[in-house]
């Protein structure tokens, strides 16, 4: 059984884990921890009581911006991240958000894919936005969704 439930204080010891596991160049914990707060909807996606998602997202007026949405690895491809993602959008719109922002790196052709099937626009292109491991920039393209 799936449940999408808001991020809670006790949680972020495995938010952290998974944020390791599934990005190249992952947030500190301090980063996730400081993007809390009222003017944030941060949920997380739990499968039998096992956190295997979350998604960090902050609103300002009618504007709201994805900085982050993880799935564990061995949870990916089995449609829990556009689970998430959609219980967001919907949760936006309840609260009169209009548009919905996110980047992603170039290269994340999943992620963009998944974007794409769910209505995203792609607006511009952010040059060497993202670092890598290697030390170099990767571009971001920046998405909107419009709710």
């Amino acid at each position: 059984m799936t449940v999408i439930s808001p991020i809670s204080d006790s949680d972020f010891n495995r938010l952290f884990e998974i944020e390791q596991q599934a990005h190249l160049v992952p947030w500190s914990k301090g980063t996730l921890l400081n993007n809390q707060g009222e003017r944030y909807l941060n949920l997380k996606l739990s499968v039998e009581n096992q956190i295997v998602a979350f998604a960090i997202c902050q609103k300002v007026l009618d504007e709201a911006t994805l900085f982050n949405i993880a799935v564990a690895p061995e949870f990916q491809g089995k449609g829990y991240g556009k689970k998430l993602l959609e219980s967001l959008i919907q949760q936006l719109q309840q609260q009169n958000v209009l548009t919905l922002w996110l980047e992603v790196r170039e290269s994340n052709q999943t992620a963009r894919q998944l974007y794409d099937k769910l209505g995203f626009n792609e607006v511009t292109l952010r040059k060497n936005y993202y670092p890598t491991p290697t030390g170099e920039r990767e571009n971001a393209v920046v998405m909107a969704l419009y709710l």
